[in-house]
């Protein structure tokens, strides 16, 4: 069999041309006391990586794919995704390209990272699970996430994972799940980057209360109007919080905030991120078998 027949010849020159075009917004960030990291080209002046491995605000150095050595600065942090937005005095880089479809299960990926001056690395695996929303350990909330079983070597953190064609299908991070690898889908992080770009920061709020799920009564679900069975019950509120502020109280079943139902302490915590925080917006409760709608001026959280 020729190599131009050999599907095992195809597929190992097509893996190779994508780590080749993956490298071409794949660089290089020192911005920690150990090992450097990767980072990916979000703009021509822009550079998304992991926030764990940025420690210093000055100082930060990038190697670009063609191997000069510039300096950055911090244009955004987002701790709670483990996300940071690296801004460089010229444009000269060339915004990664993200794949056209989420990465699907079983799909064939490469994890690549530039975590020194030697060159790429690349780690080929497949999607081994696709998940989310879930708690970071940075006391977030991550919208989705998947998870591949490529090799997360020392310094891919802040990469990309790319397909099979070196496009990008998300940024690679040990610092959202206590050391656990996972991959930040591209849509989710861009969209988190242009936040930062604008912004600096992802403000989220919060309503000064304790939670727990719990079962909506028949009667009180015919109150309600609406097929809805669990709600968060009120086991704390704090004082001088936007709850207390809000005439929030103990025993209150919180079932609905800014018009969507709530129930679920994940789903409250998703909805408090955003445009909301800082402005008066409507909580349903239930209290005493009753509807009632009060308005809460949501809390940002410091």
């Amino acid at each position: 069999m020729s190599n131009e027949s050999n599907p095992l010849v195809a597929l190992s020159n097509a893996m190779a041309a994508a780590v080749e075009n993956a490298g071409a917004f794949t660089v290089m960030v020192d911005a920690r006391r150990r090992m450097p990291a990767s980072g990916i080209a979000y703009a021509a002046d822009l550079v998304l990586t992991a926030d764990h491995v940025v420690e210093r605000d000055d100082d930060i150095h990038i190697l670009l794919p063609n191997g000069d050595n510039v300096s950055a600065s911090v244009a955004g942090r987002d701790p709670g995704d483990d996300l940071a937005l690296l801004r460089l005095k010229d444009k000269s880089l060339v915004a990664a390209q993200p794949a056209a479809q989420p990465a699907s299960l079983g799909q064939i990926v490469l994890a690549v990272g530039r975590p020194s001056g030697e060159g790429l690395q690349a780690s080929l695996g497949v999607v081994s699970a696709i998940g989310g929303p879930v708690r970071t350990g940075r006391g977030s909330l991550l919208e989705q996430y998947f998870r591949t079983d490529t090799v997360p070597y020392p310094g891919f953190s802040g990469g990309p994972l790319i397909d099979a064609a070196g496009l990008l299908l998300g940024l690679n991070s040990s610092g959202i799940a206590h050391g656990v690898s996972l991959t930040i889908p591209v849509a989710l992080a861009w969209g988190i980057a242009d936040t930062l770009s604008k912004n600096g920061r992802i403000s989220r709020g919060y309503l000064g209360i304790r939670s727990q799920p719990v079962e909506i009564a028949a009667a009180q679900r015919q109150a309600l109007g609406r097929d809805q069975r669990v709600g968060l019950l009120l086991v704390g509120v704090e004082d001088d919080s936007p709850a207390s502020g809000g005439g929030l109280l103990v025993g209150d079943i919180l079932v609905g905030l800014g018009g969507d139902p709530v129930d679920d302490p994940d789903q409250l915590l998703y909805k408090l991120v955003g445009e909301v925080v800082g402005k008066s917006t409507p909580v349903e409760i239930l209290r005493g078998g009753q509807l009632l709608t009060v308005q809460v001026k949501i809390g940002e959280r410091k």
